[in-house]
């Protein structure tokens, strides 16, 4: 038996002992959520464990396509640090980040194109192909779907002065044809986060980024983002379930919110308040956590308000 066939009978024999009625009321439960978001875009920012651990990719593909067959349009943008970092590693590079962002020279860049573009995408899309879903992979370069510039960071060593990370880039625009034109022919776009400038440069973009600026553009119904943390933390280490703009500065203020986090909660924040009607910070680790957040009642992760 292969490796995919053997882990999707594993997950039919854990449902083996549930009884027909318990199915049959989990499924009821799913109606109204069905209902609700048919037709809708969901983004989904694709990370952490959920996309190394073999187990969790493979729940990920089967929830994917189950939301794209009951009507929805799920839109997967990835990221990919452990794999850039261990790709790195056998060449005997380090890498380091900058306030949450990973400093690229030009070999680096190379490596994240084809770690990103190339290895991790494709995985994805196998996946969900494997499993009798339609996906197609795309990078910013794909139907001019991801114009970027460089990024200058705010060097907070010497207020004024502004760092440069090398081919880190900022989302100058978004061209969202080509993904609309793969969701209305019953496709799953795949988008690495990589953008190119006007004169062909690549730029590494934070994948947390082009999740939320995806999710503004196609006016997404939800934007999901997949962590390897049950959602956002207060200084008690407790999970906060419900967090406005205003709560947000706060955390940022006083630094519970630092690091890697930084870029995902201002990419969350902005979605919210550009019209994206509910944003999600949810623990990837869980299995099946995406259908938990969109197809059950059960309060999942962190929501993110623009109020």
């Amino acid at each position: 038996m292969s490796d995919l066939n053997a882990t999707a009978a594993a997950s039919e024999d854990k449902l083996a002992g549930v009884e027909p009625v318990i199915k049959a009321e989990i499924l009821a439960e799913a109606l109204p959520y069905i209902r609700k978001f048919h037709g809708k875009t969901i983004v989904v920012k694709y990370g952490g464990n959920a996309m190394t651990e073999e187990r969790l990719k493979h729940g990920f593909a089967r929830d994917v396509i189950l939301l794209k067959l009951v009507g929805m349009n799920p839109v997967v943008v990835h990221g990919g640090g452990p794999q850039i970092d261990n790709a790195l590693k056998k060449m005997g590079k380090q890498g380091t980040f900058v306030q949450g962002m990973r400093i690229t020279d030009e070999e680096t860049m190379e490596v994240v194109e084809w770690v990103l573009g190339g290895e991790v995408q494709q995985d994805i899309v196998m996946l969900i192909n494997h499993y009798g879903g339609q996906a197609v992979g795309l990078t910013g370069k794909d139907g001019g779907l991801i114009r970027a510039r460089k990024m200058l960071m705010p060097d907070r060593e010497n207020p004024g002065a502004m760092l440069d990370i090398g081919y880190v880039g900022e989302i100058d625009a978004i061209n969202p044809a080509v993904v609309k034109a793969l969701q209305d022919d019953a496709f799953i776009p795949i988008i690495s986060p990589i953008g190119f400038s006007e004169d062909g440069h690549a730029y590494n973009i934070n994948a947390d980024l082009v999740a939320g600026k995806i999710a503004e553009i196609l006016k997404a119904e939800k934007l999901i983002m997949m962590t390897n943390i049950p959602g956002v933390l207060d200084k008690q280490g407790k999970l906060v379930t419900d967090l406005s703009a205003r709560e947000i500065d706060e955390m940022f203020a006083d630094g519970t919110i630092s690091g890697g986090m930084l870029p995902k909660i201002s990419s969350a924040l902005d979605a919210a308040k550009s019209g994206v009607n509910t944003v999600h910070i949810i623990d990837g680790r869980i299995e099946h956590s995406l259908l938990l957040e969109v197809l059950t009642e059960q309060a999942f992760g962190t929501m993110i308000r623009s109020h």
